[in-house]
């Protein structure tokens, strides 16, 4: 009688110990989520990003089958006969994919519905643009970035010296970490006593929308719509948080260059970076993509809008006009109990003249 017990307790202790293990495999639960206030940093400062913070905290379907190896392998989808010749694009194979999501952590973002969307062949820039092609951008074309024409761009206090920090009389009320930094441009991060000197790999920032839409420009490209940046984040994979699967740091490992310790006050950097990474750090995609999330956020082309159609779409540009535009990925400055935005299905926007220091982007090109 007493072995027939153990041997029921034996497999009853089982059952409970593997549905612990696989709800913690395939769940990202995390305390309340609250807003980082990068959309705050719009030049046209009426908005305020209160109401973002609602919304739950689920994330997507918690069941990550794909393994880590798969991220690993880089480019194993990628044959040289995809590769844009003399660019650092990758053709990224078109196809349907679950676009948005049925479990938004921020509801009034627009994370949902989840819709199914087909998008075409496309190519897109490997990394985001660095501050040494965007250096080359502007000797080739003498073009005068937005951050530059206002004299001013939004830099995060806690990287700022002493010296400019003492000359700032102002903050974005519903983000005080953010400061309104005279002189602070692409070529000086930080403000005029910076420079990208040591950082020419890294990616340019305090660039708008419209300076990213002058660069595609010049190297014959464009900006990606949302709808091909989320397909090639999502790296062929469905129903997943990040590239790789649901796990923000499978196998113990940083795949993405976010915000560590306590926010805002201070970054542990235990990804190894207090601010930007260099444009190539971290594993590539399984699509050939570097610090597709993370990092810094993304311009897309899209108009923002928060209401989607549920309908099939094929090649969705958003709408044809607003005020906002659409950008994609995090940043930096993103931590998962505060702004849960690297996330695929994540999304925020700015006015097209918006510039800060965590605001980049890459390029895309159609097919044919």
């Amino acid at each position: 009688m007493l072995s027939k017990y153990c041997l029921n307790l034996f497999f009853i202790l089982n059952i409970l110990v593997c549905n612990i293990y696989c709800a913690e495999e395939g769940s990202e639960k995390h305390s309340e989520t609250q807003d980082c206030g990068c959309g705050a940093t719009s030049r046209n400062a009426e908005l305020s990003n209160k109401e973002r913070c609602s919304g739950n905290a689920d994330g997507e379907k918690h069941i990550d089958r794909s393994p880590v190896e798969k991220y690993l392998e880089k480019n194993q989808n990628l044959g040289d006969e995809e590769k844009v010749p003399g660019t650092e694009s990758v053709l990224i194979k078109g196809g349907h994919f679950k676009m948005g999501t049925d479990k938004p952590v921020f509801v009034a973002d627009g994370e949902g519905p989840a819709r199914k969307v087909f998008v075409d062949d496309f190519y897109l820039d490997v990394h985001e643009v660095s501050n040494k092609e965007f250096e080359e951008f502007v000797k080739n074309t003498g073009h005068v970035s937005e951050a530059e024409k206002f004299g001013d761009s939004f830099v995060l206090d806690v990287l700022l010296s002493e010296k400019v920090r003492e000359t700032i009389t102002q903050a974005v009320a519903a983000a005080p970490w953010w400061l309104p930094v005279k002189g602070a441009d692409w070529r000086h991060p930080e403000g005029p006593d910076s420079s990208i000197t040591e950082r020419m790999d890294h990616p340019v920032i305090h660039v708008s929308w419209n300076d990213a839409v002058a660069y595609c420009k010049w190297k014959g490209k464009r900006l990606p719509t949302e709808a091909e940046w989320e397909y090639a984040c999502r790296s062929g994979l469905q129903d997943r948080l990040f590239p790789w699967g649901n796990k923000q740091m499978p196998q113990g490992k940083h795949f993405m260059n976010i915000w560590q310790g306590t926010f805002p006050q201070n970054n542990t950097k235990e990804d190894g970076y207090i601010s930007t990474a260099p444009v190539t750090a971290f594993p590539a995609t399984s699509f050939g993509l570097k610090n597709i999330v993370g990092n810094v956020w993304e311009w897309t082309s899209d108009w923002w809008t928060t209401q989607h159609s549920s309908e099939d779409q094929h090649n969705p540009k958003g709408p044809k006009s607003g005020k906002d535009k659409v950008k994609k990925g995090g940043s930096f400055m993103c931590h998962k109990s505060y702004c849960y935005r690297f996330r695929c299905a994540a999304r925020s926007q700015n006015t097209p003249d918006t510039t800060a220091g965590n605001l980049g982007f890459r390029c895309a090109a159609s097919k044919s």
